[in-house]
Formats: C-alpha cells, structure tokens, sequence
C-alpha cells in the first residue's frame, strides 16, 4: 500500500510553476536568467485597489466571510457581467473563490462523475487536464492548429462530442497564444452546443480585458442567451487588474451548479481572503483608467516580441490578438545541433536549452497539448524583452 492517493498519480506538477522554480534556483546560483514563463503582469496593483485593502484592515473586516463571498462583492460582479456582457444574474448565481484556478477546480469536482468527458481544445492552459483528471474526468483533446489561429471550430467540436460529454472548456482571450474567438465563431459553437443537450460550457474569460487593435470581446453566454444556464462563465481580477497575488476568481452560472460549487469549496478553503474581497470590489466597481497604460505597453511589447521571434531563422509567431503570450512554431529548429554536439529533437528540449545556454527561460509547447512550439510571455518590461530576444538569437545562430 502506498501513502499518496491514486488519484494524485494521475497529476503532474503545473508546467509553468517547474519552470518558473527552476529559473528562481539558477537566479539564486548567480545566473542571469531572464523569466518568460511566468503570466504575471509586471505593473503593481491599482492605488485605489490597494487602498481598499487598508482601509478594510482598518476597519476591522478581518473576520470570515460568507463562503461564496461578500454579497457587496457579488453584487458588484453582477453588475460587471449586466455592464460588460449584457448579462442577467442573480447574486445567488455567483461564486467567489480563491483565484480563477480554484472556481475551475471547484466546478469541475463538483460535476464530473466517473466516465464523464470533458472537451479540451488544444493548445490549453496546463490546468485543465489534470484538474479533469483529479476529478475523476476524462480529457478529450481536440488539437487546434495554426491554420484556424489555434481556434476550434463547430466543426471539430461536434466530431468529438459523445453521450459522455459533460464539459467543453472555452479559452478567450487564450492562454497561451493570445487567440481570441469573435462574435462569429462562439456562434458557430453554439449552434453545435446546442445539438447535445448533455453538453455544458465552461469559459474561462480571465484575460477579458487585455485585446489589441479593437478586438471586440464576447462571451458565450453573451451570444447564446438560451443557453445560459448550460454555461458556467469564469472570470478573476488576477491579471486585468495585476492582482495575481490576491487570489480572486468568480464565476456566474446555473444555481444547482454554484451551490454544489460552494460546498466544495466550504470543505476546502472556505471563503477566500476578507481582505481581498473588498480589494477586488474596489477594482471591479471602480473606474478602468488604470488599463490603458498597461495595454499601451502590452501591444508595444507584443509587437516588438513578435516580430523579433519572426526574425530569427527557424522560429515563426502569430501575432495574438490579447492575453500577453507569444506562441511562436520552432519546427525549423528540430533536427538542429548544439555546440556540445547535441541534437534538439522537441520544444521541450529546445526550451531546456535555451535556459542553459542563453538563461531564457521559457514553457514548452507539450505542456500546452501541441508541439513543437514555446511559449513567451510579454508581461515585463520591454528592455528586459529586448535582452531576452536577443539571447534567443545569438542562441539560435550557435545551432549548425
């Protein structure tokens, strides 16, 4: 008999986190690693945001809370879903949790019985495999190439959907290409979704806000109102709003859903930090002015990544359309040998060697279900971006 669960053997360690632990052991060895892995953005947190917090310790709202969150900070999403979504919800409908992270695991282990398939379009986030898995879910990967801008398609969805489906997980703006799905495709989506009444959504629309070149967002539940109550629409302050440390996520879904939601959640962290409760209702219910700056460095950033990765003989990159990733193709670089005598035959591999040899450190492709590809992130600041490119490309012209 082994002391760890079984269920825990069907998990690996987050991709991202690996990457960015081993960056941080070579920074302390005294290496000059440059981290791309991490999507964090590098700008502080709102004045206004971080106030809220103050003046909440100081008024004493160190206490618990309700499970499912603060009815004022509720209330307040509510309303952001009815602004930004034209969306109709009840506070009753909506879920605050630990971080976005945690409202998909509470969902998706307080849903999927045994056989249940949940429908995954790759590239994915690196979380949504093995929490499906440690809920007792099976993955079901539909790969998503460059050819539709690593999007699915009503098309591919409906080849892959079985009496077992239970979930599709839905990904815009994406993470990790940047990919954003328009009006148009979401409604190429549900008119399939709505072929399989067994079928429920989850959009994960984290990165909501951070679009480029006018890129007008919608969410499912947004384009398809009569399937509202099939979708669990997921959102969070961690990026938008640089809380990433905070940990706030909320969700907005059918009732029967959020309250098994909540009883999950009240048996594991119950409710998520007061204190950042009334931070993140600073952040949702007041002014958004603070973005543009952030958004007016995100596109210089992601103009200046993409085309320096462009440049670079045996890499290519489709410019993303929001999120703050680059998704660039290294099959021009599979086959190439190092200096040491060494044959690159993956991404991962590659990415192993460009930590080594130019400390760049970046997440391999295979984490994100499709190879051979990497991923950047462009969420710091541009001269530490114009070293990294650099590095690359002094790496690259050493492979003969």
């Amino acid at each position: 008999m082994t002391f760890i669960s079984d269920s825990l053997n069907r998990i690996k360690p987050s991709a991202t986190m690996v990457i960015t632990a081993k960056a941080t052991q070579l920074k302390r060895e005294g290496k000059k690693v440059i981290g791309l892995s991490s999507g964090e953005p590098d700008f502080d947190t709102p004045l206004h945001v971080k106030q809220a917090a103050i003046d909440a310790i100081n008024s004493g709202y160190t206490k618990y809370t309700n499970i499912e969150g603060i009815p004022e900070l509720r209330q307040s999403i509510v309303e952001k879903f009815k602004k930004d979504n034209d969306l109709n919800y009840d506070v009753s409908n909506v879920i605050v949790g630990t971080g976005g992270k945690q409202i998909l695991f509470n969902a998706l282990m307080s849903s999927l019985n045994k056989d249940d398939e949940v429908i995954i379009p790759a590239p994915y986030w690196v979380s949504y495999p093995d929490m499906t898995l440690l809920a007792g879910g099976k993955p079901i990967f539909v790969d998503c190439s460059s050819e539709t801008n690593f999007k699915l398609t009503g098309e591919s969805l409906d080849k892959v959907i079985t009496k077992n489906s239970k979930w599709l997980i839905l990904n815009s703006p994406s993470n990790p290409t940047g990919s954003c799905y328009s009006l148009s495709e979401l409604e190429e989506i549900a008119n399939i979704v709505r072929k399989h009444e067994n079928l429920y959504v989850m959009t994960d629309d984290i990165y909501e806000y951070i679009v480029y070149d006018n890129f007008k967002f919608y969410t499912l539940a947004q384009v398809a109102p009569d399937l509202k109550d099939r979708i669990l629409t997921v959102n969070g302050v961690s990026k938008s709003y640089c809380m990433t440390g905070w940990r706030i996520g909320y969700a907005a879904g059918p009732s029967l859903l959020i309250k098994a939601m909540i009883k999950i959640q009240g048996q594991s962290t119950s409710n998520p930090s007061s204190i950042s409760q009334y931070a993140a209702l600073a952040g949702i219910s007041g002014s958004k002015e603070f973005l543009d700056p952030c958004l007016k460095a995100f596109d210089e950033r992601r103009h200046f990544v993409v085309d320096k990765l462009n440049s670079i003989n045996g890499i290519s990159c489709i410019l993303p359309e929001g999120a703050f990733y680059a998704y660039p193709n290294v099959s021009g670089l599979i086959g190439k040998k190092t200096q040491n005598g060494k044959i690159l035959n993956n991404d991962a591999e590659i990415v192993e060697w460009l930590l080594e040899s130019a400390e760049v450190a970046a997440v391999p492709g295979v984490a994100f279900g499709l190879e051979p590809y990497f991923r950047v992130s462009y969420a710091t600041n541009l001269e530490v971006l114009k070293e990294a490119m650099n590095r690359i490309e002094k790496a690259v012209l050493t492979l003969s």
